[in-house]
Protein backbone atom coordinates (compact mmCIF):
# COMPACT_ATOMS: atom_id res chain seq x y z
CA UNK A 1 0.00 0.00 0.00
CA UNK A 2 0.89 3.32 -0.98
CA UNK A 3 0.43 6.59 1.67
CA UNK A 4 -0.88 9.90 0.40
CA UNK A 5 0.26 13.20 2.10
CA UNK A 6 -1.03 16.47 1.94
CA UNK A 7 2.25 18.66 1.82
CA UNK A 8 0.70 21.72 2.45
CA UNK A 9 -0.53 20.90 5.83
CA UNK A 10 1.61 17.98 6.89
CA UNK A 11 -1.07 16.06 7.07
CA UNK A 12 -1.66 11.58 6.09
CA UNK A 13 -5.11 11.61 3.53
CA UNK A 14 -5.38 8.16 2.91
CA UNK A 15 -3.55 4.89 1.56
CA UNK A 16 -3.72 3.92 -2.06
CA UNK A 17 -3.22 1.13 -4.01
CA UNK A 18 -0.14 0.40 -6.51
CA UNK A 19 -2.06 0.74 -9.67
CA UNK A 20 -3.83 4.07 -8.33
CA UNK A 21 -0.48 4.93 -7.82
CA UNK A 22 1.42 4.27 -11.25
CA UNK A 23 -1.82 6.05 -12.47
CA UNK A 24 -0.50 9.42 -10.53
CA UNK A 25 3.39 8.63 -11.37
CA UNK A 26 2.07 8.59 -15.13
CA UNK A 27 0.40 11.77 -14.97
CA UNK A 28 2.53 13.85 -12.96
CA UNK A 29 6.43 14.76 -13.39
CA UNK A 30 7.47 14.12 -9.76
CA UNK A 31 6.54 14.10 -6.08
CA UNK A 32 5.47 16.67 -4.50
CA UNK A 33 3.06 17.49 -7.20
CA UNK A 34 0.64 20.03 -7.17
CA UNK A 35 -2.97 19.17 -7.57
CA UNK A 36 -5.79 21.71 -8.28
CA UNK A 37 -9.05 21.08 -10.27
CA UNK A 38 -7.66 21.72 -13.20
CA UNK A 39 -5.60 18.51 -12.85
CA UNK A 40 -8.32 16.47 -11.19
CA UNK A 41 -10.41 17.23 -14.74
CA UNK A 42 -7.32 15.62 -16.39
CA UNK A 43 -7.28 12.84 -14.27
CA UNK A 44 -10.96 12.03 -14.53
CA UNK A 45 -11.06 12.48 -18.69
CA UNK A 46 -7.90 10.13 -18.59
CA UNK A 47 -9.86 7.46 -16.64
CA UNK A 48 -8.63 7.67 -12.93
CA UNK A 49 -9.94 5.28 -10.45
CA UNK A 50 -12.82 6.77 -8.93
CA UNK A 51 -12.10 6.24 -5.11
CA UNK A 52 -8.63 8.04 -5.73
CA UNK A 53 -10.35 11.08 -7.14
CA UNK A 54 -12.43 11.29 -4.67
CA UNK A 55 -9.83 11.22 -2.14
CA UNK A 56 -8.34 13.77 -4.30
CA UNK A 57 -11.06 16.08 -3.95
CA UNK A 58 -11.55 15.38 -0.51
CA UNK A 59 -8.56 16.71 0.02
CA UNK A 60 -8.56 19.80 -1.86
CA UNK A 61 -11.75 21.07 -0.98
CA UNK A 62 -12.23 24.42 -1.51
CA UNK A 63 -8.52 25.30 -1.75
CA UNK A 64 -7.59 26.46 -5.24
CA UNK A 65 -4.92 23.74 -5.32
CA UNK A 66 -2.79 21.02 -2.88
CA UNK A 67 0.56 19.90 -3.12
CA UNK A 68 0.81 16.04 -2.43
CA UNK A 69 3.34 13.37 -1.85
CA UNK A 70 3.86 9.47 -1.18
CA UNK A 71 5.34 7.12 0.54
CA UNK A 72 5.34 3.54 0.24
CA UNK A 73 4.13 1.64 3.76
Amino acid sequence: MVQLFDNDVDVALGTISEEQLQFLQGKLEKAPATIDQEVLGRFERDGADPALLSLLRGALGTRDEMEIRWLRV
